[in-house]
């Protein structure tokens, strides 16, 4: 078909890669089309877009001179309109006609005319979270423009499942909702079942955004979830629970184009429903990852240039090339890197935006012996299984345990969403350390129908049963957000019914220094959320400045807050607790309140520099 494909991920920070667009690039390249991802700023795409245009022209009017040499400086030409930089470059001088078209193509970048004449014949946009809703409504509604029909433009994801009448009110384009897990989703007649066609992991060399998640084997076993919570997208997104998807074929595909993978992280929203459960671990098993496994890191110089030979995603692997030539030079002695530098420079390959495809292939007879001399790799390490989705608590027993423990599984993570099923959770995880699964971790739902006390109920059992078990137990505290909700979908300001301001940013000040998690150590744990319940409540009702810096106050301003917060009369403390509690302090008026009030609520006006200042003062 040799259609122009443009797949694009909002610019957002998130941890895994789109595995959504990367079993489209392999769809789309399947059928022969030209396939592109993008991630960043718009802007740099349409910059780009306009110099490819510009480079074509420059090579029509002189096909002897590779003018793309330079492109870093058209690329800045044309977003700045600096055309004075050009006088220093040699195929510009005395070149009036070359001239001529830069201007024409910063004029047309300046105007937006990348949008008159678009390029692609297709433009795929996933989405993510619905608090993304801003920069993802926004690089729809840039992108879309540069497909040529708007009947070509495909949004799909998790925000335009849950919203798709949102999305479409907000860009025009009606989204696709779910999954892609029908013959002839995208073009009639087509047999393939993109859901379950392997990832195509090409494309996150494109591109200069690097996944926290990364060097694995991203895939699903199963989809959906027998369960139905009352918090959880998953019915919507993933409606019909499929009991199995085959993972050999996809890391075997995986394998021979991109190389082995490290680690396998699968995002099954519930394993341990299927009636394949064993078939599927004997299936992880094989593809090698059973217990004890170790991995071996390929060769990435290898890999990009085989994938150059074939002729797979050169605009991924010129890149790829470019950023091993900068790893090999940090290695190499002064002589070889002198040496290397100057042939990197002579073919113009000390940039991606300048490299190509042809050069570094002429390259390869050098640089090969030297990737083999200084990139050798002689340390295994042990791979890794992660549910990352979680396992039910309520399914675990004796007989998955025993069976999950025959592969490399690390961490094994188990919902703890409600004290009210903390025999179950306990169960459980005595369960798992009983057949050895000894490193687990928990999600731990806050600001949903719980108390506050409860969330310190639950990290609490997972520090004793740390100490009592010889286990380690990390809990990630998660808050709950309605995705879905009209009112609250473009934001974080949902407040459960227990809660309020106040103690949620008491929880984020404490899990900001603890990185979003709890270990184990009960003197830590004790420090950070108290080592009993007045102690948390305590916690969630002091001065951020004091949490945040607790070792710095503890002792001093924390402690006469402190005294004084608990000492107030019953009645002037709920006053204080209902002014606390919607941790708003700036505009106070503190005529309103009584004086042990008023010396209370001062407490929460001071900064770090001011608190700072108030200890000087004190021991000088």
């Amino acid at each position: 078909m040799n259609r122009k494909v443009l797949l694009v991920e909002p610019n957002y920070k998130n941890k895994y890669p789109p595995m959504g667009l990367m079993k489209l690039a392999t769809y789309y390249r399947e059928s022969g089309d030209d396939v592109r991802f993008f991630k960043g700023d718009l802007l740099d795409l349409a910059a780009d877009i306009v110099v490819e245009d510009l480079l074509n022209a420059l090579a029509t009017l002189d096909a002897e001179t590779n003018w793309k040499t330079d492109k870093i400086i058209l690329v800045e030409c044309v977003r700045k309109g600096t055309i004075s930089l050009l006088d220093e470059q040699a195929h510009f001088q005395n070149n009036s006609d070359a001239i001529e078209l830069v201007k024409n193509a910063r004029n047309s970048y300046r105007k937006k005319e990348y949008f008159k004449n678009p390029p692609f014949d297709k433009v795929g946009i996933t989405t993510l979270f619905t608090f993304y809703w801003n920069i993802t409504i926004d690089t729809i509604n840039f992108v879309k423009q540069l497909c040529k029909k708007p009947k070509d433009v495909m949004v799909g994801g998790i925000m335009s499942t849950l919203l798709p009448n949102e999305v479409y009110e907000a860009t025009g384009i009606h989204p696709f909702e779910g999954l892609l897990n029908h013959p002839g989703d995208i073009d009639k007649g087509d047999t393939r079942i993109i859901d379950t066609l392997p990832l195509d992991y090409s494309i996150l060399e494109e591109i200069d955004y690097k996944y926290p998640a990364n060097n694995a084997y991203f895939a699903y076993m199963t989809r959906g979830c027998i369960n139905r919570c009352a918090f959880c997208a998953v019915p919507k997104l993933e409606p019909h629970y499929c009991d199995y998807i085959g993972l050999k074929e996809q890391i075997e595909r995986a394998r021979d184009r991109f190389g082995e993978q490290r680690d396998l992280l699968l995002l099954d929203n519930n394993v341990l429903a299927s009636k394949c459960y064993d078939r599927i671990i004997d299936e992880i098993k094989a593809c090698g990852f059973q217990k004890g496994a170790t991995y071996m890191p390929p060769d990435q110089y290898e890999i990009a240039i085989q994938n150059l030979k074939d002729g797979y995603n050169d605009r991924a692997y010129v890149r790829k090339c470019i950023r091993l030539y900068k790893e090999l030079t940090e290695k190499l002695p002064l002589e070889e890197k002198t040496e290397l530098y100057l042939r990197l420079e002579q073919a113009a390959c000390l940039h991606y935006e300048t490299a190509t495809k042809e050069e570094i292939l002429k390259l390869d007879e050098f640089v090969a012996p030297l990737f083999k001399k200084h990139f050798k790799h002689t340390k295994k390490v042990k791979r890794i299984v992660d549910f990352n989705q979680g396992i039910d608590a309520r399914l675990i027993n004796d007989q998955n345990m025993a069976k999950l423990a025959e592969i490399n599984i690390s961490p094994l993570r188990i919902a703890f969403d409600h004290w009210e099923q903390k025999d179950i959770y306990e169960k459980a995880v005595r369960t798992a350390v009983a057949h050895g699964i000894t490193n687990l971790s928990n999600y731990m739902l806050y600001n949903f129908r719980d108390k506050p006390e409860h969330l310190y109920y639950r990290m609490k059992l997972n520090v004793d049963l740390c100490d009592e078990l010889g286990a380690n137990i990390y809990s990630f505290p998660m808050k709950y957000h309605p995705i879905n909700d009209p009112d609250f979908f473009m934001n974080r300001d949902y407040i459960g019914e227990h809660w309020n301001r106040k103690f949620i940013r008491a929880i984020q000040a404490v899990l900001n220094s603890t990185k979003g998690k709890v270990g184990k150590g009960k003197h830590f744990f004790e420090e950070a959320f108290g080592a009993d319940e007045h102690r948390f409540w305590t916690i969630l009702w002091m001065p951020e400045t004091f949490i945040i810096y607790r070792f710095m106050f503890k002792e001093n301003l924390a402690k006469e807050w402190e005294e004084k917060f608990w000492s107030l009369p019953t009645e002037e403390l709920e006053k204080v607790k209902s002014v606390v509690a919607v941790n708003k302090f700036k505009d106070l008026d503190f005529s309103k309140y009584s004086k042990e009030a008023r010396d209370v609520l001062q407490y929460y006006m001071v900064t770090r520099d001011e608190a700072e200042q108030m200890l000087k003062e004190k021991n000088s």
